[in-house]
């Protein structure tokens, strides 16, 4: 669980992140989900966008992801959401000691 000021650090850093996918109509597939967990070992903070025609809010979808991945809810902004996972390869992001 990430404490406010982890997340508050998390923000800063995720604002200059570009979304790496999107969801769409087809809500949260199985290959979005091998796809975003990929990344989050790459890369431990991702954002999402989602287009239009999905049938969830980005909340409703930062939450569902966050729990298929075991990775923790950053923030959701219009259609975007930001989530983070620590790498167990190789972690980048030093969080603040909370």
């Amino acid at each position: 669980m990430l404490s406010g000021k982890q997340r508050s650090y998390l923000k800063g850093i995720a604002h200059s992140v570009k979304p790496i996918t999107q969801i769409g109509k087809n809500g949260i597939t199985d290959s979005v989900v091998e796809e975003l967990d990929l990344a989050l070992e790459a890369r431990e903070l991702i954002k999402v966008s989602l287009l239009e025609t999905s049938m969830l809010t980005a909340q409703e979808a930062a939450e569902e992801t966050s729990k298929l991945l075991n990775a923790e809810f950053v923030q959701a902004i219009g259609s975007k959401f930001v989530i983070y996972r620590k790498s167990t390869k190789n972690p980048k992001i030093q969080l603040p000691k909370s």
